[in-house]
């Protein structure tokens, strides 16, 4: 093994600590002691208890809403630079903030850019993350982002279930070019679902783009929110004949009626990863961790081998 001049230390984010636990222990690295003092008023302020003097840390924090999770992962890269830490590298499973990657209409925020700059501001002098839900954002950053794909854990999983007469589907327009690369892996059909919002979270229409009768259906996409075009799109596809509906989507942020939802809809699985963890339990729900890709990943970072190898689509 190459020498390496800088040592490697783990700490977690609260949020993501079971998560960090996983990935620390595949590294072989123990998870380091973080503490945090809150007061009264809600602010709080985290505590390195060991020396960090000289080190490449990993920081690992999901920044899903709200903005607390996305304020500790700051503070805790900014105490890491003022502790002189050599290398602060920010591991973040799932990147919030990130549908608002462009202006879609007048006087609103680009928070995916903003949420870049301060991370860089911070300290962070590189990025780890999984199924951005734009490539795009990579480019908001001035310091070097590895951005993995789910895939590498979810293909095996599918495979493993032989499903005949697979049908790849997306749940909307946007999302075709992540279904195309599946069925490609996977050499199956592909279906695409267009639908129009009527805002945010609500869909008004939805129309299907190919044929799913007699066919199981897998729909991929990047996350899952309210579960509302998921299970919108599930019952449609049964209704025009599908055998089955599956969905793999990365991250579970699961907000408002979507446990509800899924437990009423025609979906057979979901399958998602622990890039952010679970509100509660459901038998319809497998997760498939990500620990071991991040741990390789994180591995091969800090010993400067290539990682080209993690890159499955």
């Amino acid at each position: 093994m190459p020498n390496v001049a800088t040592k490697a230390k783990i700490f977690a984010c609260s949020q993501s600590t079971e998560l960090a636990e996983k990935i620390a222990a595949t590294f072989g690295e123990p998870l380091g002691k973080v503490i945090t003092s809150t007061y009264s008023d809600g602010e709080f302020q985290p505590s390195y208890e060991e020396s960090i003097r000289g080190t490449r840390l990993f920081i690992i924090g999901s920044t899903h809403p709200g903005p607390k999770n996305l304020m500790e992962m700051l503070l805790m890269i900014d105490a890491a630079k003022r502790a002189s830490a050599r290398h602060i590298t920010a591991v973040l499973p799932y990147f919030g903030w990130a549908r608002q990657d462009r202006k879609d209409k007048p006087r609103v925020p680009i928070a995916a850019k903003l949420v870049a700059k301060m991370l860089e501001a911070a300290g962070a002098t590189r990025i780890i993350t999984m199924d951005l839900h734009a490539d795009q954002i990579q480019g908001f950053f001035e310091k070097p982002v590895d951005h993995l794909f789910a895939s590498t854990v979810f293909l095996p999983y599918l495979r493993s279930l032989n499903l005949d007469n697979l049908t790849i589907a997306s749940p909307d327009m946007g999302g075709s070019k992540r279904a195309y690369a599946y069925s490609k892996a996977l050499e199956s059909d592909v279906v695409i679902c267009y639908k129009q919002r009527e805002k945010a979270n609500v869909i008004s229409h939805m129309e299907l783009i190919g044929d799913v009768t007699g066919k199981n259906v897998v729909l991929v996409d990047d996350m899952v929110d309210t579960a509302g075009t998921l299970t919108k799109a599930a019952d449609l596809m049964m209704e025009r004949g599908a055998l089955s509906v599956r969905a793999i989507c990365t991250h579970p942020i699961l907000s408002g009626n979507a446990y509800e939802r899924l437990e009423n809809s025609k979906l057979e699985e979901l399958i998602v990863t622990d890039s952010i963890p679970l509100k509660q339990q459901s038998d319809k729900i497998r997760v498939i961790s990500c620990a071991n890709l991040f741990a390789e990943v994180m591995h091969n970072v800090h010993y400067n081998k290539s990682i080209s190898s993690k890159f499955l689509m």
